[in-house]
């Protein structure tokens, strides 16, 4: 599979695996491990070489997880992780933390987690708004000096903090929520990574599940972590986003393709109509769905079914995080 480059050099597969392999119920057992590593090595045989994970996914156990995968296949991947939450990711105690102190002591418990020397692609995971962004880029440049990270990452940054961090060091990826239904990005932080040569890694290009027609109403219990924290997965915002969803299997039934597929070629069509490589990265826990999000890179679309997705976003309603000041919506 043709590679992509994003930033400062850094060549990826077009399409990532999230190696979050998540639930969002809170009474639903964790992921089998054994099973979350045959479809790791399923997705890096079938030519994803880009791997994201996080220091707060599973309380470090997800690196853990990658980097039973890295005893095998190192040299046939590259790894990106996170740092920068404290706390619950999932939860309403969650924090940013950037201090200079913490960067260097979250990156060297990565790599030890990992069992690796470097991390190929080292995420800000998100800017922590009592600590300057060139303080926090400062640190992570000194492991890029130290041999320990090769490139660096921001998640869910504005356009003035992404140039403010290009002042300091180079970036190489974006990670924002972006998709058919979540297109805040597109006003300025699109326009900005595309103009400073930065490529875009949009997570939960599928909306979780809802833009592949994986989700309904019926299948988000009570206790799903979705209901509480995203609001557009809020009971009376369901119906109408229902409907806005139907219009993906319209599009997808014309193109003879999935609902997923539709999804990720629509980005991977928007990257090319702002001028800069996209990425999608996607979870799952099924070897099939590997393959059936990889075949996206194939799918095109006219460009009646793209404006026909462009216009789903008009009818979604509710914002994409409980909290806008979270992500870079809230502080545009």
């Amino acid at each position: 599979m043709e590679a992509l480059h994003l930033g400062d050099g850094l060549r990826t597969s077009p399409i990532a695996l999230g190696t979050t392999m998540s639930v969002y119920r809170t009474s639903e057992a964790q992921v089998d491990a054994k099973a979350a590593l045959a479809t790791l090595h399923a997705a890096v045989d079938a030519g994803v070489t880009f791997l994201d994970t996080a220091d707060v996914y599973g309380h470090g156990g997800n690196e853990q997880l990658v980097g039973r995968l890295l005893a095998d296949r190192r040299g046939e991947v590259t790894v990106a992780t996170k740092f920068g939450i404290t706390g619950d990711l999932m939860a309403r105690r969650r924090q940013a933390r950037g201090d200079r102190a913490y960067v260097l002591e979250c990156a060297d418990a990565s790599l030890t987690r990992l069992a690796t020397d470097r991390i190929d692609l080292y995420y800000l995971h998100r800017p922590d708004p009592a600590v300057p962004i060139e303080e926090t880029v400062g640190a992570m440049a000194e492991l890029v000096r130290a041999g320990k990270v090769a490139h660096l990452g921001l998640c869910e940054v504005t356009a003035a903090e992404l140039r403010r961090a290009c002042a300091v060091h180079p970036i190489a990826a974006v990670q924002s929520e972006w998709s058919v239904w979540s297109r805040d990005v597109e006003a300025n932080v699109v326009p900005a990574a595309a103009e400073l040569g930065i490529g875009f890694v949009p997570y939960s290009p599928l909306g979780r599940g809802f833009l592949a027609g994986t989700v309904t109403a019926s299948s988000l219990d009570q206790d799903d972590l979705r209901r509480t924290l995203m609001p557009r997965y809020h009971d009376h915002n369901l119906p109408a986003n229902l409907a806005a969803v139907a219009g993906i299997a319209a599009v997808a039934a014309a193109a003879g393709a999935t609902q997923a597929q539709v999804s990720l070629a629509w980005l991977i069509g928007k990257g090319a109509e702002f001028g800069l490589p996209v990425v999608p990265v996607v979870s799952t826990r099924f070897p099939a769905r590997v393959a059936e999000n990889l075949a996206s890179v194939a799918v095109r679309l006219s460009p009646e079914q793209l404006g026909a997705l462009d216009r789903i976003a008009d009818a979604v309603s509710g914002s994409r995080s409980r909290d806008l000041q979270w992500v870079s919506a809230g502080r545009e």
